[in-house]
């Protein structure tokens, strides 16, 4: 070819999809449509969660919406079949009688919606739930402890309670236990015993009728008897008191005149015992001084006599009901005493929420 003639031009290529690209993104789709697709489904399943939880929260009129979540993937899929693998919810600070349950925890299994899509879900039913409720000994301290006491773990089925009891001015140390069991279907009972109230280490007043309970003189207070002869002489002066301790009135009048005698009389284990079995608040009605001359405050019997063991056991109780539902069973299962407080089982069936 002669060079000065000048060099044909070669054929431009055919049109086509251009480098790094691919048929499917000609055609709209692309590797971010499966991304878009899970946002899409999370949007959703937040949506639905919320309306969940406000709906919860007006229908069982609870103080604070509770925590939802919806389990099973995808969640636009179940919503299309109007039916969810599960629903986990979280309802804290459920009043129940004169406590609060700390947390009631429960999973809802085969959920059936009554539902058009995620923004007007009407209702669902609930064949089968379960959970547990927890009633925790931090908010028994704070509701119940206008006395000042505290609850703890004493074994499987049982609470101690330890304290002050505010009772006629004076600050009285109490123990006390409750024995934890299911009462019917939806409640739990506690049977309260054990009860005492320690005045200082002078006495004891235990709730009751028997001969041993009432106030009475602890070992120690009578003990000190020997060495307080104010005490002994008040209590010897009174004859009711010296019939029902059964001394002989030719030892008690050796002993009010001779300091030496009243020693040896109530320094006797028969004197000892026959005086802690005193009931001091019979001995009150007729002879208040004497309780002052005891180191005793005459108001106090009067105020003790008061605290009966169903009083003081009503203050104690630590008993709850659950609600019965609209429609449905539930039930409390497997009650059990742990570290941080009670908790108890909770199934549930045929139950349903909004319209459905």
């Amino acid at each position: 070819m002669d060079p000065a003639q000048p060099r044909p031009q070669r054929p431009a290529p055919a049109a086509g999809p251009l480098r790094g690209t691919s048929a499917r993104a000609e055609g709209g789709g692309g590797p971010g449509r499966p991304r878009r697709l899970r946002l899409g489904d999370r949007w959703a399943l937040l949506y639905a969660e919320h309306k969940a939880a406000d709906t919860l929260k007006d229908r069982l009129d609870l103080t604070a919406a509770p925590e939802v979540e919806i389990g099973g993937f995808p969640f636009l899929t179940q919503l299309a079949d109007r039916r969810l693998e599960s629903v986990s919810v979280t309802v804290p600070d459920v009043a129940a009688d004169r406590v609060s349950l700390a947390k009631v925890s429960a999973t809802a299994h085969d959920v059936t919606l009554d539902a058009d899509g995620p923004t007007s879900i009407r209702g669902a039913r609930v064949p089968r739930l379960d959970g547990d409720v927890l009633l925790s000994f931090a908010d028994l301290n704070r509701e119940l402890g206008a006395s000042q006491v505290t609850f703890t773990a004493e074994g499987p089925d049982r609470v101690r309670a330890r304290g002050t009891l505010p009772v006629a001015g004076h600050d009285l140390k109490l123990r006390a236990e409750a024995r934890i069991a299911r009462d019917g279907e939806r409640g739990i009972a506690t049977e309260i015993g054990g009860m005492r109230l320690d005045i200082g280490d002078l006495a004891t007043y235990l709730p009751g009728t028997r001969a041993s309970q009432g106030l009475h003189l602890t070992p120690k207070g009578a003990a000190d008897l020997t060495r307080e002869t104010r005490k002994a002489k008040a209590l010897l002066s009174v004859p009711a008191i010296l019939r029902r301790l059964g001394v002989p009135d030719s030892a008690v009048r050796e002993a009010l005149s001779d300091d030496g005698k009243l020693a040896e009389l109530t320094g006797s284990a028969e004197f000892a015992r026959q005086a802690v079995r005193l009931n001091l608040i019979d001995l009150a009605l007729d002879n208040p001084e004497v309780l002052r001359r005891l180191g005793l405050d005459p108001a106090l019997p009067e105020a003790l006599s008061r605290l009966t063991r169903p009083v003081l056991a009503d203050r104690l109780s630590l008993s709850f009901e659950l609600p019965k539902p609209e429609q449905g069973d539930v039930r409390l299962r497997d009650v059990r005493v742990e570290e941080d407080g009670i908790k108890v089982r909770l199934e549930g069936s045929g139950l349903s929420v909004g319209t459905s």
